[in-house]
């Protein structure tokens, strides 16, 4: 997706919302016109969001675009575009013939028809310190209790509820790591359950961490939007995240779900001068982060070799001294079936 944005007059300056100095996605000049050329094939990179109708597999993107003028006014500006899904085939049926006493009506009563359309649902994702948004422009240092606030626009907000189903964190490169699977956080202690009181708005608490090669910290959320409100999802500490008002709870996907919303939102997190970068609590963060996601299981397809996730979100670990008994008595199995054929 490219969009020009003329800079004459008295704009002085565009980019991307929270990304005013991030240099992958800052535009391209051309005297002045400014191009942002988005890839909708890796929307993660940019900040794109991405919405994906489940019934009819249309997929629609946009992204805000901030434009400065000489006296510092903010005018803000959003770029879509939209994907039609893939053609479903209509399946030809037998239709049963009418019956021979079937008599038409003189008559027809037609009643009045009218038919609606909801809009569709708009996302929004910021991270707040101390009640005032923290972005991509501003630096907070690591260890800094903040908040992240998923939420619906006020024309969405009446229709639909939210639900988040996955997070990752990454460095905007290589590194990457789950916060958040199947509804629940991975680690309570750096990253909390997202909790709601209305299912418009989620919140979540967390601890500011960076990754050691960049200040910039990438969150990829999935995030599930529902007719009225999402069930909530049990947690294996009991607590129901992302949910509703009403605690029941659903076995399988919600009924309701007619959108799922891939979003993302960046913050800078950096060290302040005579701040230790070596500092036990703050690398504890990240490795902390590592150890629960390794106990989640490899992702190569191979065993986990400390713990195994379940469907209930419950973290089973193995007991070694289990598998050793076991790993004993087939051993012992084998070498009494050899001898028997040995000696047969």
């Amino acid at each position: 997706m490219k969009v020009t944005v003329p800079i004459d007059g008295d704009r002085k300056v565009t980019y991307l919302e929270q990304l005013k100095e991030y240099k992958p996605c800052l535009p391209e000049m051309d005297g002045n016109t400014a191009m942002f050329v988005l890839d909708l094939q890796d929307h993660h990179k940019c900040g794109v969001t991405r919405i994906l109708q489940t019934g009819t597999g249309k997929r629609s993107f946009y992204r805000n675009i901030v434009i400065e003028d000489a006296a510092g006014n903010v005018e803000m500006l959003t770029a879509r575009c939209s994907v039609a899904g893939k053609l479903r085939y209509i399946s030809k049926r037998d239709v049963p013939p009418f019956p021979l006493d079937f008599h038409e009506p003189d008559v027809l009563n037609i009643t009045r028809y009218e038919e609606g359309k909801a809009p569709e649902p708009v996302l929004g994702a910021i991270v707040k310190q101390n009640g005032k948004q923290v972005s991509g422009e501003i630096s907070v240092t690591p260890g800094t209790p903040l908040t992240m606030e998923i939420f619906l626009n006020e024309k969405s907000a009446p229709i639909y509820g939210l639900l988040v189903n996955y997070m990752h964190v990454t460095d905007t490169g290589k590194q990457q790591e789950t916060i958040i699977l199947n509804g629940c956080s991975v680690d309570t202690y750096l990253f909390d359950n997202f909790v709601t009181s209305d299912g418009d708005t989620l919140t979540a608490k967390f601890k500011a961490f960076k990754f050691p090669d960049t200040s910039y910290v990438q969150f990829k959320g999935t995030v599930t939007v529902c007719l009225d409100k999402c069930q909530g999802v049990q947690c294996s500490n009991g607590q129901i995240a992302y949910g509703r008002k009403r605690r029941s709870i659903s076995s399988g996907s919600d009924a309701n779900k007619v959108y799922e919303v891939s979003l993302t939102t960046f913050i800078k997190v950096d060290y302040e001068d005579g701040q230790n970068a070596n500092a036990e609590d703050v690398l504890a963060l990240l490795r902390n982060l590592k150890v629960a996601n390794q106990r989640l299981g490899d992702m190569d397809g191979t065993p986990a070799t400390v713990a195994e996730h379940t469907a209930k979100n419950v973290l089973v670990y193995q007991d070694p001294l289990v598998l050793s008994k076991a790993s004993t008595l087939t051993s012992s199995l084998l070498l009494l079936i050899s001898l028997l054929l040995l000696f047969k």
